[in-house]
């Protein structure tokens, strides 16, 4: 069961990573033009513009570093230094995606992202989908390899 929470954690975030760097290189997708990419997937009422190449390419690579974390808290149970390491690295990552999906349903988090379709996806996709990957981090850290 947790191999499976852990190759379908590593599957979603890989295609994540994938889509931000897409962004990264100037991809579109979801939208037609950049301005409706902002209001798709920043939401931000001062944003203008995506953030700069560069950028995209980072969040896309520390999230493809979260993408192997899953098979990492299932498939290594050995040298116990590496373990702490990697159960520490899991429960940073499970409280980043934790947090994220929190503040998609705080009154703050609304001010400074109130342009849809972003406010309303986020309520309805982003936030609980990060809650989601939050948990399935916690089953695999409680459930060990």
């Amino acid at each position: 069961m947790t191999a499976a929470i852990a190759i379908a954690l590593a599957s979603l975030l890989a295609v994540i990573a994938g889509l931000h760097a897409y962004w990264g290189r100037g991809g579109l997708w979801p939208a037609a033009t950049e301005d409706e990419l902002v209001a798709t997937v920043i939401g931000n009422a001062q944003a203008k513009r995506m953030p700069s190449s560069g950028l995209c390419l980072l969040v896309a690579l520390a999230i493809a570093v979260t993408a192997i974390w899953p098979l990492l808290l299932t498939w290594v149970s050995d040298a116990a230094a590496l373990r702490r390491l990697i159960l520490l690295g899991g429960f940073a990552i499970m409280a980043v995606f934790l947090l994220r999906g929190v503040a998609g349903f705080l009154p703050a988090w609304r001010r400074l992202h109130p342009r849809e379709p972003f406010a309303s996806y986020d309520r309805r996709y982003y936030s609980p989908l990060c809650l989601l990957i939050a948990a399935g981090y916690a089953v695999l850290l409680l459930q060990g390899p």
